[in-house]
């Protein structure tokens, strides 16, 4: 790899061989490059000065430690490791193809390559951190747009042109600083609907600079607890993002200290129902940011009680109300108190109204077995249970329509027949007949529930057609709950009690 070069003197080999390979300076290295970018030459800055000349002494030892390692072992360097993925038969040959592929090695725990890389995320997301708006620079910014707009004569709405928004950067930039300059854009600007003066309102702009600011912080806090940076979060490091949100978040902090950590795993397993829909374990933190659920979760940043009314609190998943409402209903079905629950149990949710082929379909597909074996040891933990949980309170969602569907879905086919609708329905006409009701036709309800899907085939109905629709959580609660069908089934007279409050 470093070859020395020969001038014919033959004793002079075997003084080069012996002698030391030669090191390359720091500044020639990939990594120290990279980390210059942020950091600049290291003139005036102080403790980030003394930081670069402690990064360049631990690359400096992990090239020796790599060097010495390779040439006692007469390998070349590498960074990636060889795996096998699978067999591939050979067509031309009688034979078995060893399929390769290589990947990425992780540094292990402690090493010097495991801190060097800890050491340049801690200082890109440092430098990250300090090209933020903190609460002094957005109040000083709203001040500005506030003094340097006009008023609409019709609306009342306070405005700004692109004249007033090029003079009110220039001003920001003078009291905050470089940093604000990158929201007075050209492009910014036109992202916002303007009126036949050409002016955009203020308030749209301000709200857009608090948003990116507040996701940035959100995704650099997120970054600091992924702890080997791919990008993802697992539930514990998901856990800790919430934790440390708690204090700030003004309906959570009176939360009893008690049910915190309860309240952290009933918060996190949303974030993985809709952001982690092939149950990997882990979040695409990119995927969080730009969910509903981190939205509903920010929600409860509001202060006064009077701002939110109990419904709206029951609604919100991430409540300190919704939550102890959860856990609660989960107590009070574990007769047995074994933290687990059994088919049995779980029939009683919402009062019984479920069919039992779905409770048995939900233990079939989402439930696994336990690791004791026995015949009925499958039971529903607490995870399970909240997955449930968010399937049935949110059915018009993809993600809660895929998990309803695969209980639908009797034979595993991927689409529902004629024949499995009318099994699936067939429970709840048994429940409706017990209820007192009148008689019902299954042909009927069949009929309509193709007219409601209309699917690409008319001889089966798929999850695609279901999506497509808009109707699949409605069908969804006529197959498996009775309430549902009745709800359904009474649809003209709620829609009628809920018009007429409104006219009085």
């Amino acid at each position: 790899m470093y070859s020395g070069s020969s001038d014919g003197e033959g004793s002079g080999g075997h003084e080069a061989a012996a002698a030391p390979k030669k090191i390359p300076s720091a500044s020639s290295m990939p990594w120290v490059r990279n980390l210059r970018r942020f950091v600049g030459s290291g003139a005036g800055l102080g403790s980030e000065a003394l930081m670069e000349l402690e990064t360049k002494r631990i690359l400096l030892e992990i090239f020796k430690e790599r060097q010495q390692k390779n040439a006692q072992a007469g390998l070349i360097p590498s960074f990636y490791k060889k795996a096998i993925i699978g067999f591939l038969p050979c067509k031309f040959f009688n034979s078995v193809s060893i399929i390769y592929f290589f990947v990425k090695q992780k540094p292990e725990e402690g090493s010097i390559s495991h801190r060097v890389q800890r050491l340049a995320k801690y200082r890109f997301l440092k430098k990250q951190s300090e090209l933020l708006l903190n609460a002094d620079d957005l109040d000083a910014m709203w001040v500005c747009l506030r003094e340097n707009c006009v008023i609409d004569d019709a609306t009342g709405a306070e405005k700004m042109n692109y004249e007033d928004f090029c003079h009110i950067a220039s001003l920001c930039t003078e009291q905050i600083g470089p940093k604000c300059r990158r929201f007075f854009s050209p492009s910014n600007f036109m992202k916002f609907e303007k009126d036949e003066s050409g002016r955009i309102a203020i308030l749209p702009f301000y709200l857009y600079v608090m948003r990116t600011v507040s996701l940035t912080q959100a995704r650099i806090d997120m970054s600091e607890l992924d702890e080997d940076s791919d990008g993802f979060l697992q539930p514990h490091e998901m856990e800790a993002y919430i934790r440390g949100l708690i204090p700030n978040l003004a309906q959570l902090r009176d939360m009893p200290a008690a049910f915190v950590q309860m309240y952290c795993r009933i918060a996190v397993r949303k974030f993985f129902f809709f952001c982690d829909p092939h149950r990997r374990g882990k979040a695409d933190i990119k995927k969080v940011l730009l969910s509903n659920c981190l939205q509903e979760l920010m929600e409860l940043h509001q202060e006064s009680e009077e701002e939110v009314t109990d419904t709206e609190q029951a609604e919100n998943w991430f409540s300190l109300t919704s939550a102890q409402r959860i856990c609660d209903m989960f107590l009070a079905l574990d007769k047995d108190k074994n933290g687990t629950l059994s088919k049995q149990e779980l029939k009683e949710y919402a009062d019984g109204t479920l069919t039992e082929i779905f409770i048995e379909r939900v233990f079939d597909e989402h439930v696994r077995r336990s690791k004791t074996g026995g015949g009925n040891a499958r039971e529903m933990d607490f995870e399970s249970f909240l997955d449930f949980v968010l399937a049935l309170e949110n059915k018009d969602t993809p993600e809660g329509l895929t998990y309803l569907f695969r209980c639908l879905d009797l034979q595993g086919r991927g689409y529902l027949t004629t024949a499995d609708v009318h099994t699936l329905f067939r429970d709840v006409h048994q429940k409706w007949i017990d209820g007192g009701n009148y008689e019902l036709c299954i042909e009927d309800v069949r009929d309509e529930i193709w007219d409601m899907v209309k699917p690409v085939d008319p001889l089966r109905v798929t999850l695609a057609d279901l999506l497509a629709c808009k109707q699949g959580g409605t069908v969804a609660s006529m197959l498996i709950d009775v309430r549902g069908f009745w709800a359904h089934d009474n649809r003209e007279n709620l829609l009628q009690e809920e018009e007429e409050p409104e006219e009085e």
